[in-house]
């Protein structure tokens, strides 16, 4: 097995990882524009990754600092499962280590693959999943959808913070007090504007005279992609099929705001909601999964 040792010339790395991860995201059923959204997302910050090679595949890693904490990040690992993939795992935890990270994290494209394999051990922590919407959604019978109002914004926005950090939490990355600090900065990014923010959409969801449910959307997000931040059946209202006519108020919502995808992420520890995810097709773009060092 040869050392691994890091590169100066990153034009060969640079290639490849881009056509993989376009790979990754055409596989999903992303369009060619969207893939490549996707793929500057992606490679933010990529001129400062470290990358080594042990002649025969890449390893990308990088430091960054997530609310007062340094975390690694590996970045790209190509080595198919087995010994040349441990060693190459290994070194990027010592580089991440040896830089102060207190945890280190990857992201995988897609819902399987080997490099899920190399990293089976590392908890999930998040996944993006993306659908094409239905060209002309119909809400599900007996079920209303109307905007949420001015006046009720405060409240939903005090329970859509709250099940936020709750979620943060759960999926086992984040202490509490660091979740909140993190939901402050989100939702200030999110909403500038609060309640008046240009492309999100408010709904509130009824059913037999009762609001069971919200939404939250934000339409071109991406190309041709309404990302939704939130879709919520309120807990005694679950368990009555509402999770999946909650979907479909999304992709109504997404043709609405004249887009054709709707994408959204999903905390890890969420076993329910991914399940429901799975049997509804909204594909795995990408899973974040980490470890504490």
């Amino acid at each position: 097995m040869n050392a691994i040792q890091v590169v100066t010339d990153r034009s060969e790395w640079r290639a490849g990882f881009e056509e993989r991860v376009l790979a990754g995201y055409r596989a999903a059923g992303c369009s060619e524009p969207l893939a490549r959204a996707l793929l500057e997302r992606a490679l933010k910050g990529a001129d400062d990754w470290t990358v080594a090679s042990d002649g025969a595949g890449w390893i990308a890693v990088g430091v960054s600092q997530d609310n007062g904490a340094t975390v690694g990040r590996i970045h790209d690992l190509t080595a198919e499962p087995g010994p040349a993939a441990a060693a190459a795992r290994a070194w990027a935890e010592r580089w991440c280590a040896g830089r102060g990270a207190g945890r280190v994290e990857v992201r995988l494209s897609g819902a399987a693959g080997p490099a899920h394999a190399v990293f089976a051990d590392y908890p999930v922590r998040g996944q993006n999943r993306m659908r094409t919407a239905s060209e002309r959604p119909e809400l599900p019978p007996g079920l209303g959808v109307r905007p949420l109002t001015e006046e009720e914004y405060p409240g939903w926005y005090a329970g859509e913070e709250a099940a936020y950090i709750a979620d943060i939490v759960r999926a086992g990355a984040l202490t509490a007090e660091q979740a909140k600090a993190k939901s402050d900065e989100d939702f200030a990014r999110s909403l500038p504007q609060g309640y008046r923010t240009p492309g999100h959409a408010f709904y509130a969801m009824e059913a037999q005279g009762q609001v069971i449910g919200t939404g939250w959307v934000n339409h071109g997000f991406l190309p041709g992609v309404t990302f939704g931040f939130s879709l919520e059946v309120y807990e005694e209202h679950r368990g009555k099929g509402y999770g999946r006519a909650a979907m479909a108020v999304g992709e109504w919502a997404t043709r609405q705001g004249g887009d054709e995808a709707m994408m959204f992420n999903v905390f890890g520890g969420n076993e329910v909601a991914m399940s429901l995810y799975d049997s509804t097709g909204f594909a795995v773009l990408d899973e974040f999964r980490s470890l504490p060092l």
